[in-house]
């Protein structure tokens, strides 16, 4: 999101709540439930240059959030217990899935904590070549290769472009225009080039899995308590919907049976990797339905309503986003109004 259109959004959001519009308009589109997505969970650092700082929230912020929900009269449920009152109807009061994409080594370290102490439980969707430390977090690698310069060659559509990267702002520019670019390819040349940039600038896209994700070791220590969900989210974290269907459904149920095997339970959950419209849709969300999944989640931004009984391969979720970290902002999402507006008022959006 521009500078520009967050301050819009922003704007916006700031408008619905001292107005009080969010708290008139909750009734008619607040649904019954949402399910929140959350990254990494972790103290602030200062960066002038942090393109990806959308998908981190403080631990403070995620506490305070907890706490809200509480207040607001919200049950916090699980998965299955989501699942269940889609299924069948349940007319109690209203609820919030927190989950987790990715499997993080700070969701153990910061955000688990917090949530054991308030007996919250939570889901967490795993790749599990992160869990092996072998994944490509290309969008992360790409952030460090762009950090650790002064300048930046780029072959972009057959031409080599050079960017200054001297100073933060010229780092974001160069950042936005080499990720927008990269997500226009197919994601073996997107993940091919960026191995290439990285070693070309010294560094190896393997560190950044090994220092960021958790092991195996660490989520079995998690798996342990009852509180903990893990879900499906492929073995390589691929944007599904840009592959064949035989190499979609082969990262959806390999995933789900190595998690399976290692934890020695049923997988019931997954998330979709990226999961916009571009990266999962209605092929994606059959081929979970086929692979026995209860539930599946995009990064489509809604509520849930009852109608998505109909669609629980394809449900959306709140995000926790790094750049509004403000319980006034939280209170007008979950009142339903700004997405009405984005799905110009349809409750489910599964096209």
């Amino acid at each position: 999101m521009s500078g520009i259109r967050m301050s819009a959004y922003k704007a916006g959001l700031e408008t619905l709540y001292f107005t009080g519009a969010h708290r008139v308009l909750r009734p008619v589109f607040g649904g019954i439930g949402a399910i929140l997505m959350l990254h990494h969970v972790r103290p602030r650092e200062r960066q002038d240059f942090a393109p990806n700082s959308l998908l981190e929230v403080t631990p403070e912020f995620l506490e305070s959030v907890v706490e809200r929900v509480r207040a607001r009269g919200f049950d916090i449920v699980t998965l299955d217990e989501l699942g269940r009152r889609l299924t069948e109807g349940d007319d109690g009061r209203p609820f919030v899935a927190f989950t987790f994409d990715d499997g993080y080594r700070d969701n153990l370290e910061f955000a688990y904590p917090i949530l054991k102490r308030h007996g919250a439980p939570f889901a967490i969707y795993l790749p599990t070549a992160f869990t092996e430390q072998r994944g490509e977090l290309w969008w992360l690698v790409l952030e460090q290769t762009i950090r650790t310069q002064r300048a930046v060659v780029a072959l972009i559509a057959g031409k080599v472009v050079h960017f200054d990267c001297s100073t933060a702002a010229l780092k974001r520019e160069a950042y936005q225009e080499i990720y927008w670019w990269l997500r226009s390819l197919p994601e073996t040349e997107l993940r091919a080039y960026v191995r290439d940039l990285a070693a070309r600038h010294g560094l190896d896209f393997r560190d950044t899995c090994r220092k960021l994700c958790m092991t195996w070791d660490e989520i079995e220590t998690l798996a342990a308590d009852p509180l903990v969900t893990f879900g499906a989210h492929t073995v390589n974290h691929y944007m599904l919907a840009k592959f064949p269907p035989e190499t979609a459904r082969n990262e959806m149920q390999q995933s789900k049976a190595i998690i399976e095997a290692r934890l020695g339970r049923p997988v019931k959950h997954f998330a979709y990797p990226v999961g916009d419209p571009t990266s999962a849709g209605p092929r994606e969300f059959q081929l979970a339905r086929e692979l026995g999944f209860e539930t599946a989640v995009t990064t489509r931004p809604g509520l849930i309503f009852a109608e998505h009984r109909d669609h629980l391969t394809a449900l959306p979720r709140v995000s926790l986003n790094g750049h509004f970290q403000s319980l006034r902002y939280f209170d007008v999402l979950l009142s339903g109004a700004p997405f009405a507006f984005f799905n110009r008022f349809r409750k489910v959006n599964a096209a």
